[in-house]
């Protein structure tokens, strides 16, 4: 890069946004939160302020066999079953982003994401803004990650579009990520 990223000021930095797990289970389904519904038209708007090809979504994926799995030994509800409606993003959110631009994911973090945007910001410096589901497990977990693997890029959550498995793990998780160097709005 012939710019030093550090000198690089945030309007020159290409802004992308990252909506994480906004699935059905997380939502109104399996592991679903009122909290979870509230968020949704924020949701909404926050993606409609961005222009489509800044916006990148991630998707819990798991397979039939959930409950075999380490992740379904510490939590023993199905959900996010590859192909079922549970697993769909919500349908509006859906819509709004690129089929090309949905990752799905194994796991709470995404590396194949980390990855792209590593990528990404090798020829373009950016500046990220999470929003989605759950802030305690996947917000957190992705914003780790990305914080890992671009140290110097601006990563921001807005925790109004953010919703936790409850609201203390939200506000614990919030404050991990403040710790982190990562921008809570």
């Amino acid at each position: 890069m012939p710019i030093c990223q550090k000198y690089l000021t945030l309007d020159s930095m290409r802004k992308i946004l990252l909506v994480i797990d906004m699935q059905n289970d997380f939502i109104d389904g399996a592991l679903g939160t009122k909290e979870a519904v509230a968020i949704v038209e924020k949701v909404k708007a926050k993606i409609q302020s961005y222009p489509r090809e800044a916006v990148f979504a991630t998707r819990d994926t798991h397979q039939k066999n959930y409950l075999e799995s380490q992740e379904g030994k510490f939590l023993p509800v199905p959900h996010c079953i590859e192909g079922s409606e549970g697993w769909q993003l919500q349908k509006d959110i859906e819509s709004m982003i690129a089929p090309e631009a949905i990752i799905n994911k194994p796991s709470f973090g995404s590396v194949e994401l980390a990855r792209r945007l590593s990528d990404l910001n090798k020829r373009e410096p950016l500046d990220v803004e999470l929003v989605g589901l759950c802030t305690d497990i996947c917000v957190v977990s992705n914003a780790l990650l990305l914080k890992a693997f671009m140290p110097e890029v601006p990563i921001s959550v807005d925790s109004s579009c953010c919703a936790g498995v409850t609201q203390e793990k939200h506000l614990a998780a919030l404050e991990t990520m403040r710790s982190c160097q990562i921008q809570v709005i």
